[in-house]
């Protein structure tokens, strides 16, 4: 055991754990955040996706809590400014993205982390940032075209 210190969405938690627990257990069953979903548990499809220190995205089921001690961890609960949606989310419902809805914390954090990186991407971009985060409802091309509606509306 050992003790972690995490600032997850602006709070601050001291908990102790094993360093080897991943940081999607503690969010889910310590923390009860539930936006970050247990999709593959072996990081491959991206639903557990979170950002840590700014909007760098990892996939929380295989981080170590270790890993993240003393960092900022936002995950899709904490992206909204009070009830002010941030533009990815307001752009997802725009574009009616969501269907089943499984996938979407994911998919909206690592959009998020792509217009960081790269605020007007082409659909090329768009395509090789989202691929790592599966949508079994197949609604690829509505994410492509929320993700430039929010590229739009943050200009």
């Amino acid at each position: 055991m050992v003790t972690i210190e995490l600032r997850v969405n602006g709070r601050e938690h001291t908990l102790d754990l094993p360093a080897d627990m991943p940081l999607l257990t503690v969010l889910r069953e310590l923390l009860g955040i539930t936006g970050p979903k247990n999709g593959c548990g072996n990081g491959l499809c991206g639903a557990c996706t979170c950002h840590v220190d700014g909007q760098q995205p990892v996939r929380a089921c295989i981080t170590p809590v270790s890993s993240v001690t003393g960092k900022d961890i936002v995950t899709i609960e904490g992206v909204a400014d009070g009830t002010t949606l941030h533009p990815v989310q307001q752009a997802w419902i725009d574009e009616d993205v969501a269907q089943c809805g499984f996938c979407q914390a994911g998919q909206i954090m690592r959009a998020i982390s792509l217009l960081a990186e790269n605020p007007q991407p082409s659909d090329e971009d768009i395509d090789a940032a989202m691929a790592g985060v599966l949508c079994r409802c197949g609604t690829y091309v509505r994410v492509r075209r929320a993700i430039h509606r929010a590229a739009r509306s943050e200009r």
